[in-house]
C-alpha cells in the first residue's frame, strides 16, 4: 500500500469518525443509523465496512477517538507553565464548565451522552468508557498529588479515592445540567470540588 493511498484511507476514516462523532452527540447511539452517518459523510457504506466491521466497531472507534483527544487536551492543561497545580485543576473544572454546555456540546460532551446508553449495548464500547475514564482518573490522581508534594493543596483522602469521587461528581452534574436546563449543578460541582481540595496561598 502506497503512502498516499495509506493517507487517503486514514483520511477518510477519520471523516467518518468525526461526522458520526458529531451525528451521536446530539442524537445518541441507537437512534442514529449508518445511513444517516454515510450521507453526511458523503462515503458509501461499501467503504464503511471497509474500516468498520459493525456499527459497534464503530461506536468503539468513535469513543476510543474521543478519549484520545480528551485526554490529550487534558495532559496541556494540566502541564500549563506557570502556574500551580492547584490552578491547573481549577482550570480543568472550569474548562468542563464551558464545555459541557446543555445547549451545543458538540461532541465535547460524548461521554456524558452515550455512556449510560452504550454501556449497556456493548460489552467493547463498555470497555473503551471503561478505559478512557479510567486514563481521565489516573491523570487527575497524579496531579492531586503533586500538588500535595509542592504544597498547593491538601487532602483528607488518598489522591486516587478523591480523584475518582470528583470524576464521578462532575459527571452526575453534567448528567443534572441536560436535565434541569440551567448550570445550577455545575455550581454546586464547583462548590463541592473546592471542599474536597484544600488549595493553600
Amino acid at each position: 500500500m502506497t503512502t498516499a493511498t495509506q493517507h487517503h484511507n486514514n483520511d477518510v476514516r477519520e471523516h467518518i469518525l468525526e461526522t458520526g462523532q458529531r451525528i451521536m452527540a446530539g442524537k445518541g447511539f441507537s437512534a442514529v443509523g449508518l445511513n444517516e452517518i454515510l450521507r453526511d459523510a458523503g462515503v458509501p457504506k461499501g467503504s464503511f465496512y471497509h474500516y468498520f466491521g459493525s456499527k459497534e466497531a464503530f461506536g468503539a472507534a468513535m469513543l476510543e477517538r474521543y478519549f484520545d483527544d480528551y485526554l490529550a487536551q487534558l495532559d496541556s492543561t494540566l502541564s500549563q507553565p506557570g502556574l500551580k497545580m492547584s490552578q491547573r485543576l481549577m482550570k480543568y473544572w472550569q474548562q468542563w464548565q464551558e464545555s459541557q454546555s446543555f445547549y451545543d456540546c458538540q461532541g465535547k460532551c460524548l461521554a456524558v451522552k452515550l455512556g449510560a446508553e452504550v454501556a449497556d449495548l456493548s460489552d467493547s464500547m463498555r470497555l473503551t468508557l471503561q478505559a478512557g475514564t479510567s486514563g481521565i482518573i489516573s491523570r487527575l490522581a497524579h496531579a492531586l498529588e503533586s500538588g500535595v508534594a509542592e504544597g498547593s493543596l491538601t487532602l483528607d483522602d488518598e489522591p486516587a479515592r478523591v480523584a475518582e469521587s470528583l470524576y464521578q461528581l462532575w459527571v452526575g452534574a453534567s448528567i443534572m445540567v441536560k436535565i434541569v436546563r440551567n448550570t445550577g449543578p455545575f455550581d454546586s460541582a464547583m462548590s463541592m470540588t473546592q471542599q474536597i481540595i484544600h488549595t493553600t496561598p
